[in-house]
């Protein structure tokens, strides 16, 4: 569904295309990149997913869910040994729990081996055969399910913008996007890596990165990104999660006041989901004395 956001006398025209609407915790890009992932996962006869996240990872209960839901066995290898006296009190890890979900918590050390071989071997010989899924979610299969977030419907619009996290979602999107339209990718976290990560899965050259907008980085917030969250939330009735598609919704009205959009543009904005971690989110402002965000998914 596409949502109009009333600008009021703006000549942009602005919709949001709600992904979030999906699945209560399979939700947005999730939902996306997990489809075809479980169909291969079926297709080579597994019983098991195994991957990788953070405490509030809205990946990790995505696939606990997706698991559940299609007879899987679920396995989260969790950044941050620390955790594991600490399940109940994060609402992310305790509901995927509640899912089924197994943990196994490691060292931030031992976590960056995510990618190797010898990793994958040894949790083989703890855990017996899985089909693996990459943190974030992000691989060929991935990609191929992002390829189904645009319609026909969609193909007047001018412009697609979308948040970027490990570069799946935006590569989908740009290679079912038609080529008169251009996709702006607003990451969540700093770095310059991501074009070269985008460009192993995409096809197209009708796009770009809009680097301004991460806040500090991944998963860092502000007062500020918080109130315009609560303000956009009250008037058009839209939660947007502060990791990802907050931030991406904040820049994009911001070049919109800046004149960066030709007059009489179309703009379609991709709405991720990931509400799921607002809650865990609130719990860290609340620690700091900053402002919370005043919706949560229940």
């Amino acid at each position: 569904m596409n949502q109009l956001i009333d600008l009021n006398d703006s000549s942009i025209s602005l919709f949001i295309k709600r992904e979030d609407l999906l699945h209560p915790y399979i939700s947005g890009n999730k939902f996306r990149k997990l489809k075809f992932n479980i169909l291969e996962a079926k297709r080579n006869n597994k019983d098991t997913l195994l991957t990788f996240g953070g405490a509030f990872s809205n990946h990790i209960l995505a696939v606990a869910a997706a698991g559940k839901e299609n007879n899987f066995k679920t396995i989260g290898v969790i950044r941050g040994d620390e955790l594991a006296s600490k399940i109940n009190q994060n609402p992310t890890l305790k509901k995927a729990q509640e899912f089924g979900m197994i943990f196994e918590f490691v060292s931030r050390e031992i976590y960056r081996n995510k990618e190797n071989d010898s990793f994958h071997f040894d949790l083989k010989n703890k855990y017996g055969d899985f089909y693996l899924i990459p943190e974030g979610g992000t691989n060929e299969f991935a990609v191929r399910g992002c390829e189904e977030i645009l319609t026909s419907d969609d193909d007047s619009f001018d412009f697609i913008c979308c948040s970027v996290g490990t570069g799946g979602t935006i590569s989908g999107i740009i290679n079912c996007s038609k080529p008169c339209q251009k996709v702006l990718g607003f990451p969540a976290l700093k770095g310059d890596f991501l074009q070269e990560d985008i460009r192993k899965f995409a096809n197209g050259n009708n796009w770009e990165i809009i680097s301004d907008y991460h806040f500090g980085g991944y998963a860092k917030v502000n007062n500020e990104l918080v109130d315009f969250i609560n303000d956009f939330n009250e008037k058009y009735k839209v939660p947007l999660d502060p990791i990802y598609t907050g931030k991406m919704v904040y820049g994009v009205l911001d070049l919109i006041k800046n004149d960066f959009f030709p007059k009489n543009s179309k703009i379609l904005l991709i709405h991720t989901g990931g509400l799921q971690g607002i809650k865990g989110m609130n719990l860290i402002l609340k620690n700091k004395k900053l402002t919370q965000i005043n919706y949560e998914v229940q």
